[in-house]
């Protein structure tokens, strides 16, 4: 079993990197990534919020290796996907999943950006700068997972066979 998480959690992190390229839009003073927010979802359901977390991390450090990110992805993505594992567990619906994505990155992600930015990337930016541009992707991306996933079975829906 073990195998099986690692390599549904590799294959995800090649389509949050390799997603990225192919689907971005511009949101003012960030781009906006919607296939990291729909991996998110989708890991949060299929494997929960510890994978989900090191899902989002792993694309985030991947991409910025690449110099097709910035740091901005960890707070955002790691967030965005806790918050849409935990909300899943707590609430069993596929829909809370999308909902915990877009509270942990647009909301959560987008006000702790703001520091990361002003400190460590060296850009001044107001509290509530990210908030607008991550909310956008946060939304398109978690729509985007949920129409996804909705089609997917989940584990729990597998062991009932």
């Amino acid at each position: 079993m073990k195998t099986k998480k690692l390599t549904l959690m590799a294959i995800l992190v090649a389509i949050g990197v390799l997603g990225a390229q192919f689907l971005w839009f511009p949101t003012g003073v960030a781009r906006a990534f919607p296939v990291q927010h729909a991996v998110n979802v989708i890991t949060a359901v299929l494997l929960g919020p510890g994978p989900a977390v090191v899902v989002a991390f792993l694309i985030g450090l991947v991409r910025n290796m690449l110099g097709l990110g910035s740091l901005l992805a960890f707070p955002g993505g790691m967030l965005g996907a806790l918050f849409a594992g935990l909300f899943y567990r707590f609430f069993r619906r596929k829909g809370a999943a999308a909902i915990g994505e877009m509270i942990g990155t647009g909301v959560l992600g987008s006000l702790l950006s703001v520091p990361i930015a002003n400190l460590i990337m060296g850009q001044k930016a107001g509290a509530l700068a990210f908030v607008p541009g991550f909310l956008a992707s946060s939304f398109t991306g978690s729509l985007l997972g949920w129409l996804i996933i909705r089609r997917l079975k989940t584990p729990q829906q597998r062991q009932k066979k």
